[in-house]
């Protein structure tokens, strides 16, 4: 319950960006950019502290292999240097989704950068999705001191933050690993498809309830030349209950979220301390 005395922030605002996939083009990279600088004023705007784009946000989803290859980038690289260029400006985080180069490998992978641009987390996506992700993506590894070495969770104004790309927050595994890390946020860039509601619907909001924290689950509307996708992002509270949803088409949703409202949820369903640890391994 470190938050509730330590927080510098006792409530955050976020702004969930439900938009379509970027067109597939060689200038793909350059046009998401330039929407997330229109989205970042939007937010700022706003009063948002995080913008949360969806997954590969950079790119486009469902690009192919080749793709892929074309517009991944490593630690560091100028598109990556352009989204902490674009938080500096705006004085806004933000969650995106991007792929990501290491050596001969690509990953679909996720980024928090703080308002002052400075990337916090990074995550890979951990449970490919089916063919389409098979095809695109390597697999990420998983250890406990985390996927770029700076450990699963991390500090921003006093909230505890965790991410997870799309189809990981589906297995229950990935919550829990980061609640017991100590997420009191979890950050979801996802490329849901028309098909699979109850991910948002059902899913979603039984990962907060049974991990006690926040999720936030920021999906596509529209589609590609592959996929229709579902729409419906949310900010999931820590009751199970959601603080602000989308419909299916294009938004910027704006929800706060309430260090008062998870302590006391903590305090009422207490389900991680009373996890029987030694059953379950």
């Amino acid at each position: 319950m470190a938050l509730a005395e330590d927080a510098t922030a006792e409530s955050l605002t976020l702004a969930l960006a439900q938009v379509p996939p970027v067109e597939i083009g060689d200038d793909a990279v350059e046009r998401a950019l330039s929407r997330t600088d229109r989205l970042a004023a939007e937010a700022a705007t706003s009063g948002a502290d995080l913008l949360v784009l969806p997954e590969m946000h950079l790119s486009g989803y469902a690009i192919g292999r080749g793709a892929v290859e074309q517009f991944a980038e490593e630690w560091g690289g100028p598109a990556l240097t352009r989204m902490a260029e674009i938080a500096r400006t705006y004085g806004v985080a933000i969650c995106h989704g991007f792929p990501e180069r290491d050596g001969q490998r690509v990953y679909n992978s996720a980024a928090f950068i703080d308002e002052h641009g400075t990337e916090l987390l990074r995550w890979r996506k951990l449970h490919l999705f089916g063919d389409v992700d098979a095809r695109q993506f390597d697999r990420a590894g998983f250890s406990d001191e985390g996927l770029t070495g700076e450990g699963l969770v991390a500090d921003w104004r006093g909230w505890s933050i965790g991410l997870a790309i799309c189809y990981d927050v589906e297995f229950p595994e990935t919550a829990r690993r980061l609640a017991l890390a100590g997420a009191d946020l979890l950050v979801v860039p996802t490329a849901n498809m028309v098909g699979f509601e109850a991910v948002s619907r059902l899913l979603v909001p039984a990962r907060a309830l049974e991990n006690q924290m926040y999720v936030a689950y920021a999906n596509y509307t529209g589609e590609d030349p592959e996929f229709q996708y579902s729409g419906l992002s949310l900010i999931a509270g820590p009751d199970g209950a959601p603080v602000v949803a989308a419909g299916a088409g294009e938004e910027l949703l704006i929800g706060r979220i309430s260090a008062e409202r998870l302590v006391a949820s903590r305090c009422a369903n207490p389900y991680l301390e009373d996890r029987r640890g030694d059953m379950l391994g």
